[in-house]
Formats: C-alpha cells, sequence, structure tokens
C-alpha cells in the first residue's frame, strides 16, 4: 500500500455531507489516498443553503495543524472554506513553518446561496500570504472578479483574470467558467501556458460541492505526482462522472455521488 497518498483538508463541516470537509473526505477517498482533515468552522447547511457559521478558535486551528504535521506528514493540502483572518493567518504561518508541498488553494469567498464564507480581513490576508504559497488556486468567475477586480464575461476575460491572478502566486490560476453560458470550460493559466478544460454541461442540478470536490481531486494528482495540467484534467473527468452518476437528495441544490464508477 505504498502508494496511497496522504492528503491534508483544511475546511468547513458541512453536515449534510454534500461540500466542505464531508466531500474532500469522500473525495480522497475515491481516489485511494487517506484523508486527514483539520476542520476550520462548524456550518449549519443544507441543499438550500446556509443558516449559521462558528470559525473555531485560532488555537485549536493551530493545533490541529500542528497534530497533523507532527505526525503524518502531507503529500498535498487543500485549503477550503477560511471564515476569518485568524485562520487565515495561522494556516499560512504553519504551512510555511512545516515547507508543505502542493497546497491547492479553493478560494471560497461566497455561498452558492449569497452569504458571506471569508471575511473582508482573511480575504486581505489570503490574498497576501495564502495566494503567494500555493501552487494552484482554483476561483469560480464571481470570486476571480472580487479577487483581480475586474468584470468577467468572456473566456478571453478568464485568461487575462488567470494571467493578473498569477502574478500573486507561486503556481497556477484555474478559473472555472461555470457561470457562462454555454460549455463548462474551465482555464489553466501555469508557467506561462494556458490550457483548457471542456466539458458539455449536464442535465442535473445537483452539484452542491463541486468546488470543493474538484480542488481536493487536483490535490490527489498533485500527490501521485502528476502535473497540474494533468491533475486538473483528471479532476475534470471526476467531476464530470460524479455529476453524471444523478444523484437526487435533498430539497434544494443537492450533492453528487462521490463514489460513481
Amino acid at each position: 500500500m505504498n502508494d496511497i497518498k496522504k492528503i491534508l483538508t483544511c475546511a468547513g463541516s458541512d453536515p449534510c455531507g454534500g461540500a466542505g470537509i464531508q466531500a474532500d473526505i469522500k473525495t480522497i477517498s475515491s481516489f485511494g489516498h487517506f484523508a486527514m482533515s483539520a476542520i476550520t468552522a462548524v456550518t449549519a447547511q443544507n441543499t438550500m443553503g446556509v443558516s449559521m457559521t462558528e470559525a473555531v478558535s485560532p488555537e485549536m486551528m493551530k493545533s490541529q495543524l500542528d497534530s497533523v504535521f507532527s505526525d503524518i506528514f502531507p503529500d498535498s493540502v487543500k485549503i477550503g472554506m477560511l471564515m476569518n483572518g485568524k485562520n487565515v493567518d495561522i494556516i499560512a504561518d504553519r504551512l510555511e513553518h512545516y515547507n508543505a508541498k502542493n497546497i491547492v488553494c479553493d478560494t471560497v469567498i461566497m455561498s452558492t446561496s449569497g452569504r458571506q464564507l471569508l471575511d473582508d480581513e482573511g480575504l486581505e490576508i489570503f490574498i497576501k500570504k495564502l495566494m503567494p504559497i500555493a501552487d494552484v488556486i482554483t476561483p469560480n468567475i464571481p470570486e476571480a472578479e472580487r479577487l483581480c477586480g475586474m468584470k468577467i464575461n468572456s473566456p478571453r476575460d478568464m485568461e487575462k483574470a488567470a494571467r493578473l491572478l498569477s502574478g500573486n502566486t507561486r503556481g497556477g490560476v484555474l478559473i472555472k467558467g461555470g457561470h457562462l453560458m454555454g460549455e463548462a470550460l474551465d482555464i489553466l493559466f501555469d508557467n506561462g501556458s494556458l490550457y483548457y478544460f471542456s466539458s458539455p454541461r449536464i442535465d442535473n442540478p445537483n452539484t452542491h460541492g463541486t468546488g470543493c470536490t474538484l480542488s481536493s481531486a487536483i490535490a490527489c494528482g498533485l500527490a501521485e505526482g502528476h502535473s497540474l495540467p494533468e491533475a486538473v484534467d483528471e479532476a475534470k473527468k471526476y467531476i464530470t462522472r460524479i455529476i453524471s452518476a444523478g444523484l437526487d437528495i435533498g430539497h434544494g441544490n443537492g450533492p453528487m455521488w462521490h463514489f460513481a464508477q
């Protein structure tokens, strides 16, 4: 079992299991790897939206990370919902302290239902401290607009935004184009090159947790030693497969079936 990789996710908990820590663990497990977690916040949410969030204390955040890194050093790290500046600051500090590798940052700023999931101080620290040490960031279009200060209405705009944001990272920028019309097109800017990942839209409204799942799948690919474009390609294929499974649970934007074969 020497090929099993150890993947750490730092994210919030989703009690209904479709997103956050629960989606990350399902994704990592479906790739055949060992999932570890440092919980940033507890949420009360379901397929219809987020009703309450509560961040863990800074002391608990630091202690969780120290516990993991001092015993089972991760082959990659996925960063999800962070909630506030204290969490962002501690996570950036600990990742640098331990010289963490293969850091995938999912820029969780707002929920689909419009609830703010990262405060203004947290966003500022994220840009200054976490983005520069990330191997890839994975914003959707509204998040990319917030990060780079420009409107994105076309694939050409996505390309421009990805180039702009790449100046703040040591790695790649994957802008997810699901908010645009037409085929689902994601654009990756990595090491001076643009890569395009297109797939037909699937007739299934249940896509809760796609961002969490995609970033965790990319973390798995990087841990396995794949290049960033290869890891993104495999992650996209995985997302297409689990949406196509057609799971229909809950009264709102339901989750996907992470173990679809």
